[in-house]
């Protein structure tokens, strides 16, 4: 990506990138998540739900596999030309009156969004859901400088009241059923009495007597954006509850958040992912609600608009050819109703903004696998390939997962960068022992039919209930949490050899 082009380096940023860097890994995350037995039915209560009722729309129609390649097509175009397309937004967005700000990274942003906020005189914004916003971590900084933040959107404001983080990209609450959600209205909500019941219709206008004052009062918004038209320079936020059509239309000076990755060239390409959007993430065959703004109009709607263009790792991730498709991402969490893993561990153990499928290769490509504790998300998959399935835009997440652990090895026995012993290979690890042996053993038939002759020895270590429960060193991480079957009594070259034997001497 072109440095003068964009106005910002084509590096990751090393420091100020908000809610990307997870503060453990995923393995001890996971292991620690899934201890909790409510929060595990909650979510795959929610996703089984959102998941049927997304086939069922899907099924309708007969082009859904032509609009998912239509749709990868316009990303890739995007990605190819972004830095073009990124000043004729600029150009069109500033022409109808509004103002347009880059970021290189978190820190920036922030700055910049407290910097316009402070010269509104206001100390209370709303807020939009906003995966953008919760990636830079704009809440934490704005009450830094005594700005009160409150979200609108309904699952944002449960998490908020609850001094909670989201867990999913869609549903950031999926983790709360009703009766913990009615407890927390009843304790952060002084407004409420003990009357309200955990029947979502009155949990849901609890919410709307909670922020009708807000709406009507706050003279700053603050909202994400699900696309940007580079041709017109509109933004456009797509939500089902209308709290987004409130942000966006009441208040005097509206902010907005938008990732670089999110333009389409025309206005005419918003066609295809407004069919594949809500489809894809609500099970519904369109949204809403689908708020569209081009700038100012006089007497009509927010009088002071500004965009924030966000890089914050991006540009890192575009300049590497095999994971790039990763900016594809339209935030619709498919992947994550389907993922196997994602419903066991939960959301809060993959430690950034973004959980799930796209998160365990979009993190570690913006801050760089090198970041330790985001290097184990692209282990964090079985590579089932059911994202795959369901991605609307059709983005590869299991190759880019092997593309992204390869990179990990490779920068694990990278020579040393400093010190005395910089030429020297890592110490290998034990791991890195037992693969080396595995490989040697299984490149040889000969090595191979020598080491199967232990097939007894296993045997004999799995006992009566044939399941070896123990194993040493690094391999007990399989035991430590499940049983290893027993091998079989021969291997299959020993079966084989005996088959063909048996059918020379005609038996």
């Amino acid at each position: 990506m072109s440095r003068t082009a964009l106005g910002m380096p084509a590096v990751r940023p090393v420091h100020g990138q908000g809610n990307l860097h997870a503060e453990t890994p995923f393995p001890a995350a996971a292991k620690a998540e899934m201890t909790n037995a409510q929060m595990r039915a909650n979510i795959r209560h929610a996703t089984h739900t959102i998941r049927g009722k997304r086939a069922s729309v899907v099924e309708e129609l007969p082009d859904w596999q032509e609009l998912r390649t239509a749709g990868s097509a316009l990303k890739q175009r995007v990605m190819a030309d972004l830095p073009a397309l990124l000043e004729q937004f600029e150009e069109q967005f500033t022409a109808r009156g509004g103002t347009v700000h880059w970021a290189r990274d978190a820190a920036e942003a922030n700055r910049i969004i407290t910097g316009l906020v402070q010269d509104t005189g206001s100390q209370e914004v709303i807020k939009v859901k906003s995966m953008a916003t919760a990636e830079i971590d704009l809440e934490e900084h704005l009450a830094g400088h005594g700005i009160t933040a409150t979200e609108t959107d309904l699952a944002e404001l449960i998490v908020q009241l609850g001094h909670d983080r989201s867990s999913h990209i869609l549903v950031p609450a999926i983790h709360r059923n009703r009766h913990e959600i009615r407890d927390i209205f009843l304790q952060e909500m002084p407004e409420t009495d003990e009357s309200l019941t955990s029947d979502p219709r009155d949990l849901a206008e609890a919410a709307r007597v909670h922020l009708r004052e807000k709406f009507l009062s706050t003279p700053v918004a603050i909202s994400g954006a699900n696309f940007g038209v580079a041709e017109t320079g509109t933004l456009t936020v797509v939500e089902s509850e209308g709290n987004g059509r409130m942000c966006l239309t009441l208040p005097q000076t509206l902010i907005t958040v938008m990732g670089i990755e999110k333009l389409v060239p025309t206005f005419e390409d918003l066609e295809v992912y407004l069919q594949l959007l809500p489809r894809s993430s609500t099970g519904e065959r369109m949204n809403p609600y689908t708020s569209m703004w081009t700038g100012v109009t006089p007497g009509d709607g927010p009088q002071d608009v500004h965009v924030v263009l966000l890089d914050n790792g991006r540009s890192a991730v575009l300049s590497d050819p095999q994971g790039r498709s990763a900016l594809h991402c339209i935030r619709c969490s498919a992947c994550l109703n389907v993922c196997p893993v994602y419903e066991q561990a939960g959301g809060h153990a993959y430690g950034s903004t973004y959980p799930g499928p796209i998160g365990a290769i979009l993190s570690p490509q913006m801050t760089g696998i090198t970041a330790a504790e985001n290097s184990s998300l692209p282990y964090a998959s079985t590579l089932c390939g059911a994202c795959y399935d369901v991605c609307p835009v059709k983005i590869n997440i299991p190759e880019i997962l092997v593309h992204l652990r390869d990179e990990d090895v490779r920068a694990q026995h990278a020579p040393r960068a400093e010190g005395l012993f910089r030429r020297m290979p890592r110490v290998p690890s034990e791991m890195d022992v037992m693969m080396k042996g595995a490989s040697m053993v299984m490149s040889s038939g000969r090595r191979m039919g020598l080491a199967e002759r232990a097939l007894p020895l296993g045997r004999a270590a799995a006992g009566r209930d044939q399941a070896i429960r123990w194993l040493p060193g690094v391999a007990g991480g399989w035991t430590d949490e499940r049983d290893l079957p027993a091998p079989p009594r021969e291997s299959f070259r020993n079966w084989w050899a005996g088959r063909q034997r048996d059918q020379e001497e005609g038996r």
